[in-house]
């Protein structure tokens, strides 16, 4: 195993899917329901999120290949949508999602798009891309990440009460904020190598 990558994506996945910041939101949404109920919604998010990670470590390339996009196009996209989710973060100005009647919290929103956002899935598809020796590797490196930070973000999620009350409104923003400024140093490291491998692929003046 690539200990190097298998880190970045443990900060990766566990940063976005911010746990800690997501408490109010998981509690307002779970309101209302038994323990067991809740920790059912928990687990069922927390599954869903993990395996649809992983299923873009093996998808995502594919993806890209039949559209046609270079990586280091999606490793630029990708970190600017990271800088944009980390600057949201800084500010505390990410949108608490409106859930429709009727639907399953576990799923929308929950897993998707807050444990497993487009931000998300784009870092595990450049993650499993970089370079190494083995692609073999690469994938399990990322899907042990992907599993290690989930399975932490789980266990945080399921003692929700006592964390929300023990940190308060204020802890949980201040750790939102920490994680969105390693989240910024992340998007800033992928973007600026997506702009070299283009950079260097054009020529120097940007000619072929």
């Amino acid at each position: 195993m690539d200990i190097s990558l298998f880190i970045r994506t443990f900060i990766a996945v566990f940063v976005l899917a911010d746990a800690l910041g997501n408490l109010p939101i998981f509690l307002v949404l779970t309101k209302g329901m038994e323990p067991e109920e809740r920790n059912r919604v928990v687990d069922r998010a927390a599954i869903v999120a993990t395996s649809v990670l992983i299923a873009f470590v093996f998808l995502g390339q594919p993806i890209l290949n039949y559209l046609h996009i270079s990586m280091a196009s999606l490793e630029v996209a990708g970190g600017l949508l990271l800088l944009l989710i980390a600057l949201d973060m800084l500010k505390g100005e990410l949108d608490t999602p409106v859930v429709q009647q009727g639907r399953d919290v576990a799923i929308t929103p929950l897993a998707l798009p807050l444990l497993a956002g487009p931000g998300t899935l784009t870092t595990v598809t450049l993650l499993v891309a970089s370079d190494s020796d083995s692609i073999y590797m690469n994938y399990v490196s990322v899907v042990a990440g992907i599993v290690a930070a989930m399975l932490i973000t789980w266990l945080i999620v399921r003692q929700s009460d006592r964390i929300d009350k023990w940190i308060g409104a204020e802890g949980a923003t201040i750790a939102t904020q920490l994680l969105g400024f390693l989240l910024a140093a992340l998007a800033i490291e992928i973007g600026v190598g997506g702009l070299k491998e283009l950079f260097l692929a054009s020529g120097p003046l940007g000619w072929a």
